[in-house]
């Protein structure tokens, strides 16, 4: 039974990570449109998200990508790849926790927001007891901040029709490691 206010973690539906930007993820713009309609419904009482925004992450981005630990310069700061993929827009968002200036981060529990909170402290200041997660990329900051949400004790939902994934065929592996940390999907 799920008690305070029903949240939506909507993770990283970002231009560079949709179709035509530096990281495109096959249908991303399809999650976003998607995400926006299901915030659009009001079944949420609350809605965050998480956003790439990196400044120099390091090894993070390379010239010559190995598409596991390093990548193709993405989502940087400043710049309309780190802008949220419309429809979507900053004022839907209750709050917005960025994350990776100057570091690989695929969680959104590994961000902040503009009062320096991490997403683990806004859901608990609102009694934020479990989470639905939605965005992108499912294998990779999906993945991570689900099971991020379970470690910090929240019960986490992943609504995978509104993920899209970089390697589909890695989904399997990812369902097995989020059933083992007690993840459920819809």
């Amino acid at each position: 039974m799920m008690s305070g206010p029903r949240t939506l973690v909507v993770v990283d539906v970002q231009n560079d990570f949709c179709e035509g930007g530096s990281l495109a993820v096959a249908g991303g713009a399809a999650v976003a449109q998607t995400v926006a309609d299901l915030i659009a419904a009001g079944d949420y009482e609350l809605v965050v998200a998480t956003r790439d925004a990196h400044v120099d992450p390091g090894p993070h981005f390379s010239e010559t990508p190995d598409y596991v630990d390093s990548w193709p310069p993405h989502c940087v700061v400043g710049t309309p790849g780190a802008e949220l993929h419309e429809p979507l827009t900053n004022d839907l968002f209750a709050a917005i926790f960025d994350k990776g200036a100057y570091e690989a981060a695929y969680s959104g529990f590994e961000g902040a927001d503009a009062d320096g909170r991490t997403l683990a402290d806004f859901l608990r200041e609102r009694d934020v007891d479990a989470i639905d997660v939605c965005g992108i990329a499912t294998d990779h900051c999906v993945r991570a901040t689900a099971l991020d949400g379970a470690a910090e004790g929240f019960r986490v939902r992943v609504l995978e029709d509104l993920t899209a994934a970089v390697t589909p065929e890695s989904l399997n592996r990812v369902r097995q490691e989020w059933s083992a940390a007690g993840v459920t999907t819809a």
